[in-house]
């Protein structure tokens, strides 16, 4: 429940109106931009495992076994996100959102830099593999205490409580447009080195993070505390040990905001990354063509997920997100049979509409956990709760795929996969309370 003795945030942190709005803008700013590089390195990986890692680290077995090693190692990224949603989360509500993200963007650049730079078996033998693996979990561990700090960041500058999911679902613009990005380098980076792309192409992508990194950076130390945790620090209100705290007062929505994820994550990285697996390996269709669709897929994402947070905030948002599941629970199925037709031109359409159902749930996805959490421990409760579900749905996703693929032969086992998402979802959010158009800044009453 919200406590009803607390209202909006008085004179905007003390600010003037015009400096709060130009403040938001920053924070917004810096907000979209961060997360698109961090979803670039995050995701650049899994774009690269389905066409490369299987290849270059494990040659020695067959490919849609060399692929699951390869997506083995790709889940160990999701095994971190929980483990750096719990470290920045706990410095996220004890010495501010700003200094925290400063701090998960280099960590994650540089990891990104690094797996560049991993010699192949054919070098180094199973120590490439082994490089890999710590490299990711270091990459997962920044990208887990990234997500819910640029969530806050944006929505916690938020003037009013009728815009916030149009406002948190700037930060996830990041993830469609991060993918847009990774998938451009490496098509990019594919006709540039031709047959030399699994010698020498694949590697630039991630070393030119390091230039990105440096973008932002310079962006994320201009911007300012959010009003919400400077009035929670001026009230010295911190919690000693906020992880805790939340996973013994707020359990409840930690796991329910992990469950509800399930829709999202899972089907997301069935139709950005297993489709380069199920694409070349199954229906026939070559690298770069499914690199284009894909593009065309992330821009079709960035399009809508802002439209589909801005509608929350008139729908509500347990109204818009259980609509998506529904939604997800049907796609899955038409989503396959269209393209097991084999005809190129529907599996380009379907593969670059794929992402709207995913955004109609992503975007108003981030208000939605956000607010679930008492101020105090927003930053670690969001982050856990969010971040759990990588290691249930978005991580195991295109290892489970690829495995139904290769165990019964058919994409309908797939399909029947992303409906029991759907209904995990769907339940899991009709149980979370809505917080939609509410005062956020007060304390939750029993917390």
């Amino acid at each position: 429940m919200m406590s009803t003795a607390s209202s909006a945030i008085p004179a905007y942190g003390g600010l003037s109106e015009a400096e709060h709005d130009r403040q938001l803008r920053r924070a917004l700013i810096a907000s979209t931009i961060g997360t698109t590089i961090e979803w670039y390195d995050f995701l650049l990986y899994g774009t690269v495992t389905g066409l490369v890692f299987g290849k270059l680290f494990f040659p020695g077995s067959e490919p849609l076994i060399g692929v699951l090693q390869a997506f083995g190692v790709f889940f160990i990224g999701f095994v971190g996100r929980p483990i750096g949603a719990a470290i920045f989360g706990h410095f996220g509500d004890r010495i501010g959102r700003k200094a925290t993200l400063i701090t998960t963007l280099l960590l994650t650049g540089l990891a990104t830099v690094a797996v560049g730079l991993v010699p192949s078996y054919a070098m180094i033998g199973v120590w490439g593999a082994v490089l890999l693996t710590v490299i990711r979990l270091v990459q997962g561990i920044g990208v887990g205490g990234e997500w819910g700090g640029s969530v806050l960041l944006a929505m916690e500058w938020s003037k009013g409580n009728h815009n916030r999911g149009h406002i948190a679902s700037w930060p996830q613009f990041g993830a469609p447009a991060g993918l847009f990005l990774a998938n451009s380098a490496v098509l990019l980076f594919s006709w540039l080195s031709g047959d030399q792309f699994l010698v020498w192409g694949w590697r630039i992508p991630f070393l030119i993070s390091i230039i990105m990194v440096g973008v932002g950076l310079w962006i994320r130390m201009g911007i300012l505390e959010t009003p919400v945790f400077q009035k929670i620090l001026d009230e010295d209100r911190v919690e000693r040990v906020p992880v805790l705290e939340v996973l013994k007062r707020q359990p409840r929505q930690v796991l329910l905001t992990a469950l509800l994820r399930l829709p999202e994550q899972a089907p997301g990285y069935l139709v950005a990354t297993f489709i380069f697996t199920y694409g070349t390996n199954v229906l026939g269709m070559s690298r770069n063509f499914l690199l284009l669709a894909v593009i065309l897929q992330t821009v079709l994402g960035f399009m809508w997920v802002t439209y589909a947070g801005r509608m929350s905030d008139t729908v509500g948002r347990k109204r818009m997100y259980m609509s998506g599941c529904v939604m997800m629970g049907i796609f899955g199925f038409l989503y396959y049979a269209l393209l097991d037709t084999g005809n190129p031109v529907v599996i380009f359409l379907m593969v670059a509409l794929s992402l709207l159902p995913v955004m109609t749930l992503y975007g108003p996805e981030a208000a939605l956990i956000a607010e679930a959490f008492s101020p105090r421990l927003r930053y670690s409760g969001a982050s856990l709760g969010y971040q759990l579900a990588s290691i249930i749905a978005g991580g195991p996703a295109p290892f489970i795929a690829t495995w139904l693929v290769a165990r019964y032969h058919s994409s309908l086992p797939v399909a029947i996969y992303i409906m029991i998402t759907a209904i995990i979802g769907l339940i899991a959010t009709a149980l979370l309370e809505d917080y939609t158009n509410k005062d956020i800044s007060a304390e939750y009453e029993n917390v």
